[in-house]
């Protein structure tokens, strides 16, 4: 059995406007398996984004408790890293310059054993060097998603939380990007969490998925795929399978 890397118990998140009061997550308990993929599924607005926000810290729950690797959130936060839906690179800033941001504002390491440690990071998101100097107005999305993704990992992150990273790109371009993923935790070992409503996605990229109910998780999947996977899987009759199962659960979830 795999150590665990998160451990949400009980989390609750009410949010209150205009004296209206709205749930949403409800008692919700997860573990998160070191060094896998697990993927929240669910359709939109049924927080998903919210208990990311949670674990990292961006949000506080009504009530409950989130441990990583046994420690608070807030005694935790060097060991986290987020990837949000948009890029959010600053646009003054060439590929490198928005790479090397974090540890700026860490003050943290600086000389050559930082511009090494950004060298080695984009080179594991697949840029040349034609293109480190680049300003995100020059890149294409999928490359500024790229530069997000090594903006985030520069700090070596045990946990790499992802929101839905992909969902604005078109389906090749999204697929190249999943291999990235899985390459990116075949070396170095990272735990994500990645959320998304795409549910091809969310079996080519996990370990296990974990199926949203009412805001809580009502539903959690073993994807008994082998590791490294690879594009055929896809066309496989397990993939269709488990794309059936989860198409299911969705379903019986979301009418609970």
């Amino acid at each position: 059995m795999a150590a665990v890397a998160i451990e949400c118990e009980g989390l609750r998140v009410v949010f209150s406007q205009g004296g209206a009061k709205q749930t949403i997550l409800d008692g919700l308990d997860l573990d998160v398996p070191l060094g896998q993929i697990t993927t929240l599924l669910g359709p939109s607005g049924c927080g998903k984004s919210t208990l990311l926000r949670v674990i990292a810290g961006l949000t506080e729950p009504t009530s409950g408790t989130v441990r990583i690797e046994g420690q608070s959130v807030r005694a935790s936060q060097h060991k986290l890293a987020f990837v949000f839906q948009e890029s959010a690179l600053l646009p003054w800033r060439s590929v490198w310059q928005n790479v090397r941001l974090p540890w700026e504002l860490r003050q943290g390491l600086s000389g050559q054993e930082l511009e090494s440690r950004i060298q080695n990071v984009l080179d594991l998101v697949g840029f040349k060097g034609t293109d480190w100097h680049k300003k995100p107005h020059q890149l294409s999305g999928g490359m500024k998603m790229r530069a997000s993704i090594a903006r985030a990992l520069i700090t070596q992150p045990d946990i790499l939380l992802l929101d839905e990273p992909f969902a604005a790109l078109d389906d090749m371009l999204r697929s190249k990007l999943n291999d990235l993923l899985l390459r990116i935790v075949e070396q170095t070992k990272t735990t994500m969490l990645f959320v998304t409503h795409n549910i091809s996605e969310a079996i080519y990229l996990s370990h296990s998925i974990a199926v949203f109910s009412q805001g809580t998780i009502g539903e959690q999947i073993a994807v008994d795929l082998p590791f490294p996977r690879n594009p055929q899987v896809r066309s496989s009759p397990e993939f269709a399978a488990y794309y059936g199962r989860l198409s299911e659960s969705l379903i019986r979830n979301s009418t609970v």
